[in-house]
């Protein structure tokens, strides 16, 4: 078996225009990144630089124009069955419950209803709602709904774990708990992780590895740093470390130029 949960070889995404055929946008040109089986590997970069495109192409929702995608060493056909995705507003049916929520997948992979209840009970108790499995979506905090989506995504026991900014809606310290809890659940199962983040300081204190990727267009990876801060971490006491500023200075020289590229084309397009 390969080394490699995840690898996407050489990607490259090009969107065509629906109006002019003419007019296309290069997403992402030439990436390679490769995720370890049971290493927690976060991706940041520019608003708008193509992070998002690459965590579509890895749960096989997005073809890409050239390259290839692998899991596990098999090449990627259709949607990666292997990997659960956390998405950065949380996907929660508002008519079911909570504990209905996080049973949808499981009754969905063919599991039998009590059974698949008894699971769901179970993770989230995990995260801290075992009282809270008959709210309706409405009625639970911002945090609150981002640990029924967690627990929607682990309950699957996927062997990859794609996150899309999950806790940037989040105030701070509900965001610290929740980067807290997701560590504490990684570390005890240690799945691959792809996490998008624009929060260098969150992607320093949770990862295994930092990889930067340029302004757009054609987004490609500038810098990958290991992040060799011991574990386990509390992530708002991790960030006082030496070693931790230290490794924010290396990373945000190579990113702050990128970022004021990608403000400027910002500008441009108001």
């Amino acid at each position: 078996m390969s080394e490699f949960a995840l690898e996407l070889l050489d990607i490259s995404c090009t969107f065509v225009s629906r109006d002019d055929a003419a007019q296309r946008h290069v997403a992402v040109a030439g990436t390679t990144l490769r995720i370890r089986a049971g290493e927690f590997v976060s991706v940041v970069g520019p608003t708008g630089c193509g992070k998002s495109t690459l965590l579509n192409i890895g749960a096989g929702l997005l073809e890409p124009s050239s390259g290839q995608v692998q899991v596990f060493g098999q090449s990627l056909a259709g949607v990666n069955s292997r990997a659960g995705y956390m998405f950065q507003a949380d996907a929660l049916m508002p008519w079911f419950s909570a504990l209905d929520n996080v049973m949808l997948g499981l009754l969905y992979r063919g599991m039998p209803q009590v059974q698949a209840r008894d699971e769901a009970q179970a993770w989230l108790h995990r995260v801290g709602l075992g009282a809270f499995g008959d709210r309706y979506p409405h009625q639970l905090s911002g945090g609150m709904r981002k640990r029924t989506a967690l627990a929607q995504v682990l309950a699957l026991d996927p062997d990859i774990i794609l996150m899309d900014e999950p806790f940037s809606a989040l105030d701070v310290q509900t965001r610290q708990l929740m980067e807290n809890e997701v560590l504490a659940l990684w570390a005890a199962r240690k799945k691959a992780v792809l996490f998008i983040t624009h929060d260098l300081d969150e992607a320093i204190a949770m990862s295994d590895r930092v990889v930067v990727l340029s302004a757009g267009p054609a987004t490609h990876p500038i810098g990958e740093f290991v992040i060799d801060l011991p574990r386990p971490r509390d992530v708002a006491e991790v960030r006082s470390q030496p070693r931790f500023v230290e490794l924010h200075k290396q990373i945000w020289n190579v990113l702050r130029e990128e970022v004021l590229k990608g403000y400027a084309q910002q500008l441009e397009k108001i």
